[in-house]
């Protein structure tokens, strides 16, 4: 009997060889060796799936680990390659009460990684500095000629783009946001600006800039924009492991975990302005706060992730900065003593020689205030303490839980495990003369504030005019540094009640070198659902550029286990026909050897029709 073998460009154990008489005893193995074949062939298949057509963004060995992307935000001070094909643009021009300034930020693509953010920075130009660009005065000026809004924004986004390159004009997102010179503004005349702005930028510029893009924000706005710029820069919104971090556990509202989600900590924001002060802060478990106080909002690229949802508490105080503190604060002391001269028939302030004496101002310091026909004279004491004692009413605090400056309710903060950032007079207060920006120390700055307010001031004069000060401390700042320490302290631990022990205040101008904008915040909330886009794009870019390969290759590979299978499954059948005309051709062998007749009348065997 004939043997049949079969072979193929497979290894040297794969060949096998069939009988048609050891059939039988082969069926069974054969079987295995195809289980064996299609198990071998599934695992290279998802091994090739895996290591060959994976994306690069997706794979161990291309991902950039975070602390690295920090790192280079935060030392990257080069100028930007606007010849990079891949580079991103936007534009944010703040409209606020004294001027108006454009940022130009840029980012590259996306990595691909649902869980980052944009990676947005300054743009900065051929010297390395900051594409910024500031006009004066407010565009508020202009309420009463708001066909002039178009005109008065033009240098600003000429400049601007006159840095990016003009192919990505189409694509750079631009908004106009307007804070608080526009929001005193009667509504009509807020309209008749942002309508002429609507209407003529689009006919000079060619950015992608729509209605919804130029609008006024609320002082909760700006404060969630700042509060989300610090933290940003400071890398918090990486949400990573890594055991020198300080983290949180945060309740997510409409989440579907049932347990806390554990996230970096992030930084609170404290700034005092000249005419307000701020603060903001995450508020990490479900507290019932007022919808006005809070903002709740998803920074991350798609809406059903929580790990980018945050709760921030928010507040602005108007009359709560150093300039306006100081004003209420002569206004009150005014009012009181000519009031109380009336009253008792004194002279006390009304002139040089019989000041009032007021203990906010440095030793010996004379003033003159009060509008015309009420001025007061004043010659200060520097008495730092009693300073505070008479500034604590111009909180408007209570005596109620949980309330801070004005009377607002604020959410309890942990301050064991929290950590915040104070700037402008938070920063000025304790750098400017005192020298001690940076890590805040209640004791230490209390104890160098007084003896700020007890030096004469001819001596002050003297350590100014020698430089000994920061910068750009002038003559103003020199005056009332004293009363602007008492302020700041007792804004900060009586207003906000943050304990003396606190150490987790840190002043700034800039992090890591940088001026931390709320245009920064603006923008990356702005823009958080873009990384979507890129990721989509990026899906569907490498499927397009892998199919001619995902064909040629895999698909060929499996087209040839098909048909490898389709063959095998012939020969078995052939095989299978071949035992079953061997069988019968057997039995009718036997039949004629037990029938004589036909050897006997020596008729031919008959013979036997095989039909393939």
């Amino acid at each position: 009997m004939g043997r049949i073998s079969f072979s193929c460009l497979f290894p040297a154990s794969w060949h096998f060889s069939l009988s048609p008489v050891g059939l039988p005893r082969l069926l069974l193995p054969s079987f295995r060796q195809l289980l064996f074949l299609g198990l071998l062939a599934g695992l290279l298949g998802l091994l090739y799936l895996l290591l060959v057509m994976g994306k690069g963004q997706y794979s161990w060995a291309s991902q950039e680990h975070p602390s690295h992307r920090h790192f280079a935000r935060v030392t990257d001070v080069d100028a930007t390659d606007t010849s990079n094909p891949d580079l991103n643009y936007g534009l944010v021009v703040d409209c606020g009460s004294s001027g108006s300034r454009v940022f130009v930020y840029c980012w590259p693509r996306h990595n691909g990684n649902p869980h980052d953010l944009l990676d947005i920075q300054q743009m900065r130009d051929l010297h390395r500095k900051p594409v910024v660009m500031k006009i004066k005065p407010g565009i508020s000026d202009l309420a009463t000629t708001p066909e002039k809004a178009s005109d008065y924004i033009y240098p600003l986004l000429s400049f601007a783009a006159q840095h990016i390159p003009k192919s990505k004009h189409q694509e750079t997102p631009l908004y106009i946001l307007c804070t608080a010179g526009m929001r005193v503004l009667p509504e009509s005349q807020q309209e008749a600006l942002l309508e002429d702005l609507r209407t003529d930028i689009p006919v000079h510029f060619n950015f992608l800039f729509s209605d919804s893009h130029v609008e006024v924000i609320s002082g909760k706005q700006e404060g969630v924009y700042a509060w989300i710029g610090i933290n940003f820069v400071l890398g918090r919104f990486n949400h990573v492991d890594d055991e020198n971090e300080a983290v949180v556990e945060v309740q997510v509202p409409g989440s579907d975990q049932q347990e806390a989600l554990v996230r970096k900590r992030t930084a609170g924001v404290l700034d005092m302005g000249g005419v307000s002060t701020q603060i903001a802060y995450e508020v990490p478990k479900t507290e019932e706060v007022a919808k006005n106080l809070l903002a709740e909002f998803n920074l991350g690229c798609d809406a059903h992730r929580t790990e980018h949802v945050y709760r921030v508490y928010v507040s602005t105080f108007l009359g709560f900065g150093g300039n306006a503190a100081r004003q209420r604060y002569e206004e009150s002391v005014v009012g009181k003593t000519l009031a109380r001269n009336k009253l008792l028939g004194q002279r006390l302030g009304e002139t040089p020689d019989s000041p009032y004496l007021d203990p906010c101002l440095p030793l010996d310091l004379q003033d003159e205030v009060g509008p015309p026909g009420r001025r007061l004279h004043l010659r200060g004491t520097g008495d730092f303490d009693l300073c505070r004692q008479l500034l604590q009413p111009f909180l408007n605090h209570t005596n109620e839980t949980q309330a801070s400056l004005n009377g607002v309710y604020q959410p309890p903060i942990d301050y064991r495990n929290s950590q915040f950032y104070g700037f402008s007079e938070f920063y000025y207060c304790t750098e400017d003369v005192l020298r001690m920006g940076g890590t805040y120390n209640a004791t230490k700055y209390s104890r160098a504030a007084k003896s700020y307010c007890a030096t004469q001031w001819r001596t002050l004069k003297e350590r100014f005019d020698r430089g000994l000060y920061a910068s750009h401390a002038d003559l103003h700042r020199l005056k009332y540094q004293c009363f602007k320490s008492a302020w700041m302290y007792e804004v900060f631990h009586s207003g906000f009640s943050f304990p003396a022990a606190y150490e987790n205040l840190r002043t700034a101008l800039l992090v890591y070198d940088k001026e931390v904008q709320w245009t920064l915040g603006a923008i990356l909330y702005r823009t958080r659902f873009l990384p979507l886009r890129d990721i989509q794009q990026e899906i569907l870019k490498g499927a397009h550029s892998h199919w001619r390969h995902s064909f040629s290759f895999v698909n060929n590979h499996y087209l040839f286990l098909a048909c490898f299978l389709v063959v095998l499954l012939s020969i078995l059948l052939y095989l299978l026909r071949l035992r079953r005309i061997h069988r019968r051709t057997n039995q009718r062998g036997v039949a004629t050897a037990s029938s004589p007749q036909w050897a006997e009348q020596g008729l031919a065997t008959p013979s036997v029709l095989v039909t393939l």
